[in-house]
């Protein structure tokens, strides 16, 4: 059965991203660039390969969380996306586009039952480089 397998970004609506990155950078030493921050890690099953999760201040006024009205999106890692899109789909969930694929994994969006857009990534991990 496809899964979640973790966090792959944290997004959230601000009045000011740029000064917002500013201090978590200056005040609590966060690598920030235009994105937000970049963490790696590695995984308990496979240690040798780095993950990734970002974490990104949105304007308040962004429409990239639409349909939801959530000051908030989580964007969620999955071993296989193909499969977890079928599954979700013979479970009668629908989704809100279809499937994207760049250098650095597949994406789709859907909303849970209480109206928080998801954005589920299988990643391709070395794609990424860290900030700073």
């Amino acid at each position: 059965m496809a899964r979640v397998t973790g966090i792959g970004g944290i997004f959230f609506k601000c009045k000011d991203p740029e000064t917002l990155r500013a201090w978590y950078h200056q005040h609590l030493g966060m690598a920030t660039d235009q994105y937000g921050c970049l963490f790696s890690f590695q995984a308990k099953d496979h240690p040798n390969n780095k993950g990734h999760l970002q974490w990104s201040p949105f304007k308040e006024d962004t429409t990239y969380f639409a349909p939801s009205t959530r000051e908030f999106m989580i964007n969620y890692r999955v071993d296989d996306l193909d499969a977890l899109v079928s599954q979700l789909r013979a479970a009668g969930i629908a989704f809100l586009d279809e499937m994207e694929t760049y250098p650095y994994g597949k994406f789709i969006h859907l909303l849970d039952p209480e109206g928080n857009k998801l954005e589920l990534w299988e990643p391709v991990d070395p794609g990424f480089e860290p900030a700073g």
